[in-house]
């Protein structure tokens, strides 16, 4: 299949940045003829790997893929810190040789090497962090006139798992225990999940089955799960017991008091399919009018201002990874209002997961993965 001309420019843009990296790098580190040796063999296999790491989905030898994948998304992690530590590192100089020429040759070689540590830095102890199980993050929730049947009610929040090349069954293993342990009312999981067809990842889903809550554990789609084939995932999870939540409600009783526990489709299911567009009001339709509390999951935080009209107490969300690695983290606003934590839009509060898992670089750094206890209290 011929390439197409959006994934050729891409390729060639790529090309351009490794070679920015190099030239501005490597002629400032004074290697030996084994440094360079090094250092551009290092930029060409990222350049390889990354363009091959973003298309082994649709590689048939599965074990092959994913060892490439895990080779393309590592370099994608330290590419991404050099490039923006590079442009930095630019910036520094030029205003050395504006203020301090004579500084200038000492900051050239100081500061190059001081990028090449600081990425590599970056990616192994972002590396460590994704790696490793997610914490538990506790977040009281305060609700005016919480009845006292629901006082400390929990739900326990999973996001952002991205099952794929380098996220399996091992890895979700330890998510599924780590959630049962703490004993929770609901489980929730808020999009995301997947990366992969059913075919390619049924096996590491299937501890998902192992999930327990006195009062269920329910799931909603993230944008993930329609770049995988929604259908056959909805078909899946409900398959091993989860319950799917696409627009709708189950009413939760605690003695004499009742909690509504709502769900939509991503923010931009309709893209996919017009008849999944992600609407909280019709989520609340034929709720009952005298439920204490009113909770919606919905994978983007941008569906906040929906759920505040339709009247939700509270909302839980995923998507942003809290930027998962710096600078990333700066940019999140651009396209949601909130990045991570609590929030308050008037009287919803919106609480944004950093995600369970990772996307794309295994590489956490500066926002760590975690499994949310959230509580209601009264407020």
């Amino acid at each position: 299949m011929r390439p197409s001309r959006p994934f050729l420019i891409a390729i060639a843009i790529l090309v351009l940045l490794h070679f920015y990296i190099g030239s501005r790098l490597l002629p400032d580190l004074a290697l030996s003829l084994p440094g360079w040796i090094v250092g551009v063999s290092v930029l060409a296999a990222s350049c390889l790997l990354m363009p091959l790491g973003m298309v082994t989905r649709s590689m048939g030898r599965q074990p092959l893929a994913d060892r490439i994948a895990w080779g393309g998304m590592i370099m994608m992690g330290l590419f991404s810190s050099l490039l923006v530590l590079t442009l930095l590192r630019d910036i520094v100089l030029l205003i050395v040789v504006i203020f301090s020429p004579t500084k200038a040759a000492t900051a050239t070689y100081v500061s190059a090497l001081l990028v090449v540590v600081l990425s590599a830095t970056a990616t192994i102890v972002g590396f460590v962090n994704a790696r490793r199980r997610a914490r538990i993050v506790d977040v009281d929730i305060p609700i005016a006139h919480l009845p006292a049947g629901l006082q400390g009610f929990s739900i326990v929040q999973i996001s952002d798992v991205h099952v794929g090349p380098t996220i399996k069954r091992g890895y979700v293993d330890a998510i599924v225990d780590a959630a049962n342990g703490l004993d929770a009312d609901v489980i929730a999981i808020t999009g995301d999940l997947v990366d992969g067809t059913v075919p390619q990842l049924a096996a590491d889903v299937q501890p998902l089955q192992r999930l327990n809550a006195r009062h269920g554990v329910y799931f909603v789609t993230g944008n993930h799960e329609y770049y995988s084939g929604e259908p056959a995932w909805t078909r899946e999870l409900r398959r091993l017991g989860l319950r799917v939540l696409a627009n709708e409600h189950v009413v939760v009783a605690r003695g004499e008091a009742a909690l509504v526990l709502a769900g939509v489709t991503d923010y931009g299911a309709h893209h996919f399919d017009p008849q999944q567009r992600s609407d909280p009001a019709a989520a609340l339709a034929g709720a009952p009018v005298n439920a204490a509390v009113r909770i919606l999951l919905a994978h983007q935080p941008r569906t906040a201002p929906a759920a505040a009209s339709a009247g939700f107490d509270l909302q839980l969300s995923g998507h942003t990874h809290g930027g998962q690695f710096w600078p990333w983290n700066l940019f999140v606003p651009l396209q949601q209002p909130f990045t991570a934590g609590l929030h308050r839009l008037n009287r919803l509060w919106v609480y944004v997961s950093r995600g369970t898992g990772y996307w794309g670089p295994p590489k956490r750094f500066g926002a760590p993965s975690e499994i949310t206890r959230i509580r209601l209290v009264a407020g």
